[in-house]
Formats: structure tokens, sequence, C-alpha cells
């Protein structure tokens, strides 16, 4: 069993329109989300829509990088 080659990896899911709205990356003003994906069945990056604390209504969130 290889440790770098599972196959459910842990993501962090980032508000794209608090990003657009010129708010500093590393502020508590952006709503992020931890959840978990498949690499196999999701290869590509993955958007789901979540509600959004900061902005009030649901909004896109996409993958970011850790």
């Amino acid at each position: 069993m290889a440790k770098g080659k599972d196959v459910r990896v842990t993501i962090i899911l980032e508000c794209t329109s608090c990003v657009r709205n010129d708010i500093k990356k590393e502020s508590a003003g952006i709503s992020r989300y931890i959840t978990q994906k498949n690499r196999h069945n999701t290869p590509s990056r993955l958007e789901l829509r979540k509600f959004c604390p900061y902005c009030y209504k649901h909004t896109i969130h996409g993958e970011i990088k850790k």
C-alpha cells in the first residue's frame, strides 16, 4: 500500500464571489469548506454550490490548492 496514492483526497472549497470582491486571501472573511473527493472519479477541480455566511447566499465554491 503506497501512502501517496490514496484514492480519496482531502480538498478545500473556497467561495469564488468573496475572492472576486478583493478580500485578502488569508482574511477570515472568506468562506471555506473541507471535504473529500475520489481522485479517480473526479480528476478535475470540484465546484459545488454551498452557503457563504459572508455573502449571505448560496454561491459557487471552487477547489483550491492546500
